[in-house]
């Protein structure tokens, strides 16, 4: 299957979205067509072999909409001409909406106030003579009106017939057909007014049409401006990036548009330039600002063999890297697209919103009629029917049609994910779906991974013991000649105190390299087999346990809270032991107490000997009855399975830090990965913490809450504006033009609550 984002123009209302994702959806070979309304846009995963792109397209224009491919590569230039397109469209919009407010207006004063009388009076007179009378007058008047309803009705509300044709091919309806239909009406009745004979001499109402088409009009220009700042994010996080590389060519360094740099291409940065690719350092050294990555103020220090990241900011010395990811491969396009996926995507609760779309623009056209069939009995029953009579059912129905248009409903969620999603951003969370979104405002319990999640990651040797049979120096040069290569943190200890004890290791000392799943690794020297790892491995290697200095190394002094790993040879049983012991971090404790204050249950999940454990957890604030050491990493997934919530009140989320958690992030009900960019970070887990900081935890968890509410503020608020409304307009209460108004009112107040979201304390 293949996965494909369209650009999506024209949509108004939760009728469009659903209607453009049921006929796409329909399409053989399409699994799945998702429809953002606040986004204009759509993600189709379709079989290549039984569709393509093209027809995707086609459809969704049949449909009435404008659709373009979002490319994967060239995404700057792409957006550029989309946003080209868009200002176009406002300025265009902007053209049409002064145009019918200016004839609107004219159309007021002439219809409503003495002074259009008087304006037109030399025009009756000059073409009835000077003793015309008040129906031909009123003639004059009503047709100079039409003369300026014609431009609004069918030029500036073009676009709606457009769009009520393309749901009418689909049999379907949306909010394009309940505003052709009302303001139709209104125009032809205004019509049979101006030339009936049996309504000579009356005003024909053709204000109401102009001015329905106007309020709605304005409407959709301030909800495409608050839109427009629903995906501010995005935009913040594209810019982050440069517009050229130095890129070398030959024998020079030619500057070329950031979209032309490939693979393998040599690009030179310069003191105080974004890093404009990610690559790898093959000259020179700088510090670099990473912080739009990892939120960490200090600069990191690059040298030759370092990595970096595009769009960090490079200090004060020069550097020459080999690119590795560009386009859309690199750290930054990934995150850009893992942010516009979670604001494309629909977590369930929009559900609901969807079937109500599905059956409310056709009850509310049947509402209308009721409402002017109700309107007509009342007249027959008491003052007979009348022109007058027929006029006020006739706006009745009108007010009823237009004021209950579903644009909030259809607004309802997705403007308060793209807010909350983009929020997140901000601050470092990637929360990469709608539905991590709603869940994770209903965690109940956090399971933390410790090592390099609660703790810093990078554990020291804080102790050495030895047997008999081996010095302290054996010990450790044994144990490094095994662990060299490992990226394993532990291994990174020993290492690091090798060399710094100018204890030498030589390169080929090992052989037969084998790492054993939860218990350590083990070689052979000269045909002796030998391991470096926990208790597991002693008894695997020797088939007996710890002998009891060993046991009182690790039970007191240095020992006592650090994780011990044993030298072990086959022959003769245990060398040596290290300790080596990890520091929370700064933020672990603080990070606890948020989540505790929260009401939330927090768990210490881990491989490491308990008391280790144990002591992190007393540094950071977890119970000791919390904590679930010792655990392989196969068995991860099983102890967090034993913490699931069968009736789903109370979920799960894992905490953790990298690949060797997968099996329970997958398990949980929510995975959170803690990591500083990393390539796997990306892949795994539904929320990805980039500044690697516990706090985040619970601020992930209260941006949730806080976006869900606004979804159910905008939910109460939508149907029960237009439950409130819709009587008022069924009573003749609420006239034609300001139900147009009140209709804007409620997408523009909507998407207001939703930007609020920006300034909701999530701390």
């Amino acid at each position: 299957m293949q996965t494909e984002r369209i650009a999506i123009e024209g949509m108004h209302c939760a009728n469009c979205s659903a209607l453009i994702q049921k006929m796409v959806g329909r399409m053989d070979g399409v699994e799945t067509c998702e429809v953002n309304l606040a986004a204009n846009n759509g993600t189709v995963t379709f079989d290549p072999q039984r569709t393509n792109m093209a027809q995707v397209v086609q459809t969704i224009v049949d449909l009435g909409y404008g659709a373009t491919v979002i490319p994967k590569e060239n995404r700057a230039a792409f957006d550029r001409e989309r946003r080209e397109r868009e200002a176009a469209q406002r300025r265009h919009d902007l053209r049409l909406f002064c145009m019918s407010l200016v004839l609107t207006a004219l159309i007021m004063v002439i219809s409503m106030t003495p002074l259009g009388m008087s304006a037109l009076m030399p025009l009756a007179t000059a073409i009835f003579g000077e003793g015309h009378t008040h129906e031909q007058m009123m003639l004059v008047m009503n047709v100079v009106c039409m003369v300026l309803t014609i431009p609004v009705q069918f030029v500036a509300g073009a676009r709606f017939y457009r769009g009520a044709l393309g749901a009418l091919k689909a049999r379907s309806a949306n909010m394009d057909t309940l505003v052709a239909v009302g303001t139709s009406i209104a125009f032809v009745y205004s019509l049979y007014v101006t030339f009936s004979p049996t309504t000579a001499g009356t005003m024909a109402p053709f204000e109401t049409s102009a001015m329905l088409i106007t309020f709605v009009q304005l409407g959709k220009m301030l909800e495409a401006k608050a839109k427009g700042r629903a995906g501010e994010a995005v935009e913040e996080l594209m810019s982050l990036a440069p517009k050229i590389a130095h890129v070398k060519r030959a024998d020079e360094v030619v500057d070329v548009p950031i979209d032309d740099v490939r693979v393998g291409d040599v690009v030179q940065i310069r003191p105080g330039e974004k890093v404009p690719v990610d690559g790898t350092v093959i000259e020179g050294s700088s510090s670099v600002d990473e912080s739009m990555l990892t939120g960490e103020p200090m600069p990191c220090e690059k040298t030759v063999g370092d990595e970096v990241c595009g769009a960090t900011i490079n200090g004060n010395g020069s550097l020459i890297v080999t690119a590795t990811r560009v386009g859309a491969e690199s750290t930054l396009s990934r995150i850009v697209e893992m942010v516009e996926k979670a604001q494309g995507s629909r977590p369930k609760i929009q559900q609901l919103a969807d079937r109500i779309a599905s059956v409310f623009v056709p009850a509310i056209l049947l509402l209308g009629l009721v409402t002017f069939a109700g309107w007509m009995i009342y007249a027959a029953a008491t003052t007979g029917v009348d022109g007058a009579a027929f006029e006020r059912a006739l706006m009745a129905g009108v007010s009823v049609i237009v004021v209950a248009c579903p644009c909030a409903l259809g607004l309802a969620t997705p403007t308060a994910v793209m807010v909350g999603t983009g929020r997140g951003a901000e601050q470092g969370i990637l929360i990469k779906d709608g539905d991590a979104l709603q869940q994770a405002g209903k965690i109940g319990k956090v399971v933390f991974d410790k090592t390099g999640t609660l703790t810093q990651g990078m554990p020291m040797v804080v102790g050495v013991a030895h047997g008999e049979e081996a010095s302290e120096e054996d010990v450790v040069r044994f144990a490094a000649a095994l662990e060299r290569g490992s990226e394993h943190p532990l291994a990174r200890a020993v290492l690091m105190y090798a060399a710094e004890n100018d204890i030498q290791v030589p390169a080929n000392m090992v052989s037969d390299f084998e790492a054993r799943v939860g218990s350590g690794v083990t070689g052979r020297v000269d045909g002796e087999l030998f391991g470096f790892g926990n208790e597991r491995l002693v008894h695997e290697l020797t088939g007996g346990e710890v002998p009891a200095w060993c046991k009182e190394f690790a039970q007191s002094g240095a020992g006592a809270h650090a994780t011990v790993m044993y030298l072990v040879f086959e022959s003769f049983g245990v060398a040596g032991a290290i300790a080596a012991a990890d520091k929370p971090k700064p933020t672990s404790a603080e990070g606890v107490r948020m989540l505790h204050e929260r009401g939330l249950e927090v768990y210490l999940l881990t491989g490491d000997a308990r008391s280790a454990a144990e002591h992190v957890a007393e540094q950071v604030g977890i119970e000791a009855s919390h904590v679930m050491a010792e655990v392989l990493p196969g068995q991860k997934a099983e102890r967090v399975a034993e913490l699931l919530d069968p009736s789903h009140e109370k979920l799960v989320a894992m905490v953790g830090d990298g690949i060797n958690d997968t099996p329970a992030l997958a398990t949980a009900d929510v995975g959170i990965v803690m990591s500083a960019g990393s390539d796997a970070a990306l892949e795994v887990g539904q929320i990805v913490l980039m500044h690697d900081d516990v706090r985040d935890v619970a601020t992930a968890i209260a941006l949730s809450a806080a976006t869900m509410r606004k979804i159910k503020q905008n939910f109460a608020w939508a149907p029960g504006y237009n439950l409130l409304l819709v009587p008022l307009a069924a009573f003749g209460i609420l006239p034609p033009e300001l139900s147009s108004a009140c209709m804007a009112l409620s997408s523009v107040s909507v998407v207001t609550n939703s930007l609020l979201l920006g300034r909701a304390k999530l701390k």
